[in-house]
């Protein structure tokens, strides 16, 4: 492939100063900076030819030319390259002519490429700079002709590839290649960078002193260096985020299920007046005495419960530490706070609750439970056993439930004999009419007993007093010791309102 354009010129108006060579080859492995790399027949592009400079050393802030003819040929590209009248073009043709800048590199975008045996190989890329180096990453990439000469005086006629900075109207347009859509996005740029002397301590001492001395490759290797973190780690330090990574829960859906109230004032117990007679009215004949029933009552006691933690730091985390050390450890300390309360309120359902009917760790069977239960629990409290606390298993097994025809009875939006809503990323829900809390503090694993609890909430109340935090500073060690503590207590008021799932 070479892209060329017609018009004349004459040596008087341009001085021929030309270098020419191939500047990279095809199927042959060289090493640039991004490793060991190939490139296959025709994989490299040039969508526009006089677009591609010539830089040196890798540095497009020192362009000393341009191409004016590119070929693609079976062993690699050749190209020619008009050098600029400028006294950096003038040495570029003396460095090339006397072989101290004898070779070419190119700057190119990878667009698709694959691993063989740890080789990097491009079936495709695209041209965007060609530099002029000391040290190729491709050794046959080399400059062939350096041609500088004078203006003469008679004008000459011949078919070149030179830029064109204003098209006559008489050109005719250079028809682009047909070009291959490319199956993935460019990769970024990939240069093949020549090979740098500074490899230590000692050879970047002598380049940082040729630098200051006004040696220009010096100044480039060593810049090259200092952008490296090979050499420089201590600009690429991982950044430290305040962001802490936690598996504690702080919600406590148990307690959120049943009634709440404060906590008396005082004391650590409390009583509860519970009727155990209540007065009856019957039907009475005319002047016959009405029936008479003694209303008694009884109590229940109820205790109160300190629940507390600490946490014992230096003083010098304490003195030196970030702020957001100080706003997690407190964080922290109330999910723990939360799961000690809601898992005591748990343990509480279980050990007081009233076992269900056996039914089976199906679809049907969490239907029996809760039809049943709930008419259960009306029955012996005259209450509504509103509030379903299910495990994560459990969770897991409603939202995969199903009917015959394999559609989702509860993840699903408003199917025909909708049963109720129950979602993967809610904790809370709609089970047969049943406000769903899913509780991680359930101690049974798995569909089982006691892994779900209908619950008419006026049947347990939580009583809670205020959360404190104490500080307290160890004059020995220096340590600070931080307490948070709270006082709660249960009260079971109707153990039938309290349905345990009974697997048969």
């Amino acid at each position: 492939m070479k892209i060329t354009m017609n018009m004349d010129i004459t040596a008087a108006d341009v001085p021929r100063r030309i270098i020419s060579g191939r500047i990279v080859p095809f199927n042959e492995v060289g090493t640039p900076n991004i490793g060991r790399t190939m490139f296959l027949e025709d994989s490299i592009q040039i969508p526009d030819v006089s677009a591609i400079k010539l830089n040196l050393q890798h540095d497009q802030t020192r362009p000393v030319g341009r191409a004016v003819s590119i070929e693609s040929k079976a062993d690699g590209i050749y190209a020619d390259f008009k050098i600029s009248q400028t006294t950096a073009g003038s040495d570029a043709l003396v460095e090339a002519a006397d072989g101290l800048r004898g070779s070419f590199s190119i700057e190119a975008i990878g667009q698709e490429s694959e691993q063989i045996d740890g080789v990097t190989v491009f079936s495709r890329a695209e041209l965007v700079g060609v530099a002029l180096v000391t040290n190729p990453a491709f050794s046959s990439a080399e400059i062939t002709k350096v041609a500088a000469s004078e203006a003469e005086e008679t004008p000459v006629s011949e078919e070149t590839t030179i830029e064109e900075e204003t098209v006559s109207e008489n050109t005719a347009p250079v028809e682009a290649a047909e070009t291959v859509q490319a199956s993935a996005p460019a990769v970024g740029v990939a240069f093949t960078a020549p090979r740098s002397p500074v490899v230590d301590a000692g050879s970047y001492l002598e380049h940082s002193i040729k630098a200051q001395m006004g040696d220009e490759d010096s100044r480039q290797y060593v810049r090259a260096a200092d952008d490296s973190t090979t050499t420089n780690t201590g600009l690429t330090l991982a950044p430290h985020l305040n962001q802490f990574i936690t598996t504690n829960f702080a919600g406590r859906p148990s307690i959120d299920a049943i009634s709440r109230e404060a906590l008396p004032a005082s004391g650590l117990s409390f009583t509860i007046p519970k009727l155990t007679a209540v007065p009856t009215v019957a039907a009475t004949a005319e002047e016959a005495a009405p029936s008479e029933t003694g209303m008694t009552s009884n109590y229940i006691t109820v205790d109160v419960v300190k629940y507390a933690g600490k946490n014992e730091v230096s003083y010098e985390l304490i003195d030196r530490s970030n702020p957001a050390f100080f706003a997690e450890l407190v964080r922290q300390m109330q999910f723990a706070y939360a799961k000690a309360t809601d898992s005591a309120v748990q343990a509480s359902l279980v050990a007081n609750g009233t076992a269900s009917t056996g039914v089976a760790a199906t679809a049907a069977g969490l239907q029996s439970f809760i039809a049943t239960e709930s008419a259960a629990a009306f029955k012996a409290t005259g209450e509504y056993a509103s509030n379903l606390i299910a495990s994560p298993d459990v969770w897991g097994s409603i939202m995969g439930m199903a009917d015959t025809t394999g559609r989702p009875l509860y993840f699903a939006n408003n199917p025909a004999n909708n049963p109720g809503a129950v979602t993967g990323n809610s904790v809370v829900g709609n089970v047969l009419d049943k406000a769903l809390y899913v509780d991680p503090f359930v101690a049974a694993s798995g569909f089982i007993d006691d892994s779900a609890f209908l619950v008419a909430p006026n049947s347990v109340t939580w009583y809670e007093s205020p959360t404190t935090t104490l500080q307290v500073q160890l004059l020995g060690t220096g340590q600070v010791q931080l307490a948070l503590y709270g006082y709660g207590a249960i009260a079971v008021k109707k153990a039938t309102g309290i349905r345990r799932l009974n697997i048969a």
